[in-house]
């Protein structure tokens, strides 16, 4: 995989982890550091749709690919409006694992880009249901 999109990649985890040390050392309170975390973990669980949209039309798919492109962004939306607390940080959280879940089993990227990505994918997931459940706690 290009060095540049693993780089992007881990760099987008500055917020999900940058954001509860802010939180903690009380630079930011906490009302505006969940406002700011849960914002940003719903903008990026929007962009993995991205991935299965391009995919299906790149491949000329007509099954539920496509459909299913458009999940992380309505779950993301419908979240941010109708839970809040542990039962928002849970919901993003399941979204996020299940969309890592399709990913492997449904992106059809030649093998020398699908397994970095999706080794890339699990190591970031793990990190950012890490960051949700810590959110959580405090």
């Amino acid at each position: 995989m290009q060095s540049a999109a693993t780089r992007l990649g881990y760099a987008g985890l500055l917020p999900f982890i940058g954001i509860p040390v802010l939180i903690i050392t009380g630079k930011i309170h906490y009302f505006d550091g969940y406002t700011y975390f849960v914002q940003y973990s719903a903008i990026i669980l929007s962009f993995f749709g991205g991935v299965h949209w391009l995919d299906a039309l790149q491949n000329r798919r007509k099954n539920h690919q496509l459909y299913v492109a458009m999940l992380p962004s309505i779950v993301a939306w419908a979240s941010l409006i109708l839970f809040e607390g542990y039962i928002l940080f849970s919901v993003l959280s399941l979204a996020y694992i299940s969309i890592l879940v399709y990913d492997k089993y449904v992106l059809a990227l030649e093998k020398d880009i699908l397994i970095p990505y999706t080794f890339m994918r699990t190591v970031l997931t793990t990190v950012v249901v890490i960051s949700h459940l810590f959110m959580a706690s405090i």
